[in-house]
């Protein structure tokens, strides 16, 4: 029998090891190529390099998801707009939270390790808040700021590095869309400005290859007004004629030195391309080509303005080399009279080489896009079987309302889904008794990411039906000066609601199932190998469904809006699923700032 003393030292230790606070190893590259086959942590903001975002973990299954309970449940102290993918690294948990702040915290217990507080060097912020999450790797924590820059942060202690700035000071950050000038009858100009063009930065950024991965976001934002309904924040978007803003771009910087690798932009002169006058699949654009064509040369410079912000952190084929995103609206948003063309590369699913930022493919899901339906969802990488022959393809969950499935060495489109959302008056011009078109300016699929269950050969997302009526607009000329043109992209007052789907990709897009909630979808879903599908909803929900039928198996109010994506990771020998609830104030949603981890009970 162990003597007295022996014992006391166990006990000691074994207190010791629970209150000493965890330490994560330094993420290389090789853990980073492998993070597919490391079924403990969650190393990217996809999981893996394929942005899958599907977990192989199965100790929580339909069996017994009716007994999850929380186990500890961390506050960052910000309740505001809350859309992280959480991080988990040998027991530390790496969490962004609104306004670029980032914490570690002991997996384990919820504790907060360090805690890093960003101080914007400006007060305006193009697009709110909110952040979408950080970066592992070589000793580091990486975050993009709300103010356009990229800071990397030593992983153990969580002191700055380097702080740079993302785009050039030099540069002009170009015109933002002014409301004073908007001072017409219209009623939806009521509501108070809570976005425009501008520059930030709310992705996760990506590294790879000693490179840290990042876009601007801001640039063809839009004029955004809050809506006058209480509890409804999301209100007109306005789109008016002229030159806001600059072209995005998605830049590689050195992860030990922060200095500029490559930059690729996501605008460029001779943007105008062909003045398609049908998409690449198929669908009327409704455009008036003979006018654009005319006034290609009074507006040839409108590239330099143009917009295409980079809103997810790309997918990366480690073995080809080649990245994976998509790229937002142009810019003015709603407003095509003064950019003529089909506005290239913006709307559209890109690929590019990864060492050195050079173009491979492009694939425009919407030329001249008026809509709002940039490709802001990331896209995911898997194989699938096309024509007897195992084939790597990217997949991408649109706004418009379709999963496109393209080649993935060509961006080749080989099919698109059955529509997952009503579509009506898809691609109509705007007209002045106001045109009703559907999906809405949100989407579709917005921001939210995907899973995929490559195995299975099924995607699992969360959409929106919010429809929107599209007015054109003139406010006449006063005191001298020239007419404004601008464009009234305004969301329905009701009949909005959510749609989770599954499709199955091995059928050519067919939708398995589809669970309607009332609150439109947005913040992105979790697959398990446990059979389980995980969701939350504006209304504070977060919920498992069964992955074959879409029966809901198990929900918990966690208080905020559910508006971020889950992860799922293992410690000890046990299986946990984490979440973000707080909530979105541009859709309306109750706002936290809570981390809540699920687990089985002990």
């Amino acid at each position: 029998m162990p003597r007295l003393a022996d014992r006391l030292a166990s006990l000691f230790a074994a207190i010791l090891l629970l209150t000493l606070p965890a330490v994560a190893a330094p993420v290389d590259d090789a853990r980073l190529i492998g993070a597919d086959k490391d079924s403990s942590d969650w190393l990217l903001p996809g999981r893996d390099y394929a942005d899958r975002r599907f977990s192989p973990l199965d100790q929580i299954s339909t069996d017994n998801v009716k007994t999850l309970v929380p186990k500890w449940i961390y506050q960052t102290g910000t309740a505001a707009t809350f859309q992280t993918t959480p991080l988990v690294a040998d027991g530390v948990m790496y969490v962004t939270a609104p306004f670029s702040h980032v914490m570690a915290v002991d997996a384990r217990t919820g504790r907060e390790i360090w805690r890093y507080e960003h101080k914007p060097r400006t007060k305006k912020l193009c697009c709110g808040p909110a952040n979408r999450g950080a970066a592992l790797g070589y000793g580091k924590v990486f975050v993009a700021t709300v103010d356009a820059r990229l800071v990397a942060l030593d992983q153990a202690t969580g002191k700055v590095a380097w702080d740079i700035p993302l785009a050039d000071a030099s540069e002009p950050d170009g015109p933002s869309e002014d409301r004073s000038t908007l001072t017409g009858s219209d009623p939806a100009l009521k509501g108070k400005v809570s976005g425009a063009t501008g520059l930030g930065a709310n992705s996760a950024p990506l590294v790879f290859d000693g490179k840290v991965i990042v876009g601007i976001t801001g640039v063809g934002y839009g004029l955004h007004l809050d809506s006058d309904r209480p509890g409804a924040p999301l209100g007109a978007v306005i789109g008016v004629a002229g030159r806001y803003g600059r072209p995005g771009f998605l830049a590689a910087f050195d992860a030990q030195t922060g200095k500029l690798a490559w930059q690729f932009d996501t605008t460029r002169q001779d943007w105008e391309g062909s003045f398609v006058e049908t998409t690449a699949y198929g669908t009327p654009m409704h455009r008036d080509v003979a006018a654009e064509k005319a006034a290609v040369s009074e507006h040839k410079d409108a590239w330099r303005y143009g917009g295409g912000s980079i809103w997810h952190a790309p997918a990366l084929d480690s073995q080809t080399g080649l990245l994976f995103f998509g790229i937002g609206n142009p810019s003015p948003q709603a407003a095509g009279e003064s950019r003529p063309g089909d506005n290239l590369y913006t709307s559209s699913l890109v690929a590019l080489d990864a060492k050195t930022g050079k173009i491979v493919w492009h694939y425009q899901q919407v030329p001249h896009d008026l809509w709002g339906y940039d490709v802001a969802s990331p896209p995911a990488l898997f194989d699938l079987d096309i024509g007897g022959k195992s084939t790597p393809v990217v997949g991408q969950a649109s706004k418009i309302g379709w999963y496109f499935v393209h080649d993935r060495a060509t961006g080749k489109l080989l099919f698109k889904s059955e529509p997952f959302v009503p579509q009506t008056n898809l691609f109509q011009q705007p007209s002045l008794e106001g045109t009703v078109i559907a999906p809405g300016v949100g989407g579709g699929v917005n921001w939210s990411p995907t899973s995929v269950d490559a195995e299975k050969g099924v995607v699992y997302l969360a959409a929106m039906h919010w429809p929107s009526t599209y007015r054109a607009q003139v406010l006449p000329p006063v005191d001298g000066k020239p007419p404004v043109h601008y464009f009234n992209i305004e969301p329905a007052a009701s009949g909005q609601y959510g749609l989770l789907s599954a499709i199955d990709l091995k059928a050519n897009g067919k939708i398995l199932w589809q669970q309607k909630t009332p609150d439109p979808l947005v913040g992105g879903v979790l697959a398990t190998k446990g059979g389980l599908v995980f969701n939350g909803e504006g209304n504070g929900d977060f919920a498992a469904y069964d992955a074959k039928s879409g029966e809901k198996l198990w929900r918990f109010n966690c208080g905020a809006g559910v508006n971020a994506p889950p992860i799922s990771f293992a410690l000890d020998g046990k299986q946990f699923v984490a979440v973000a609830a707080g909530g979105s104030q541009i859709w309306g949603f109750r706002q936290g700032g809570a981390v809540i981890v699920f687990g089985l009970p002990d």
